[in-house]
């Protein structure tokens, strides 16, 4: 399998934000995650604020793709959705989140979604993931 990763000039430059702008693939295994939510396996919310709890989503994304055989390194999009998220005060959390499960030149292409609420009271944040595996 093949991934390009573009970041055409004629954009701006989100490497700065961890994520690219295209993600093209060759793939002949599409792997789609629901949104993986700050529950740990007993079903307990893990984390009191945005990036504890991006951590606990990241990690359950991680795990779930290794249920399946495929690695974060699969990951060609991810969608992010914040409660009530302030680009002001938290942009710099989500996208040093994204550089530490992501790191070097090739992250996924990303959205992130500020929303009004999520499926659990306590949830502030949730994470779908799109992979491309051989």
């Amino acid at each position: 399998m093949s991934k390009e990763y573009v970041n055409p000039t004629l954009l701006f430059d989100s490497m700065e934000y961890g994520f690219s702008q295209i993600v093209t693939s060759t793939s002949k295994r599409t792997i789609y995650l629901s949104g993986q939510t700050p529950f740990n396996a007993e079903g307990e919310v893990v984390g009191a604020n945005r990036k504890e709890q991006m951590q606990q989503c990241l990690t359950n994304v991680r795990m779930a793709l290794e249920a399946v055989g495929g690695s974060l390194k699969d990951i060609v999009a991810l969608r992010i959705y914040m409660v009530n998220y302030d680009p002001d005060t938290e942009g710099d959390v989500i996208a040093e989140g994204l550089k530490e499960f992501f790191p070097g030149n090739h992250p996924p292409a990303t959205t992130w979604i500020g929303i009004s609420s999520l499926a659990v009271k306590d949830f502030l944040i949730e994470i779908e993931a799109t992979a491309a595996l051989e």
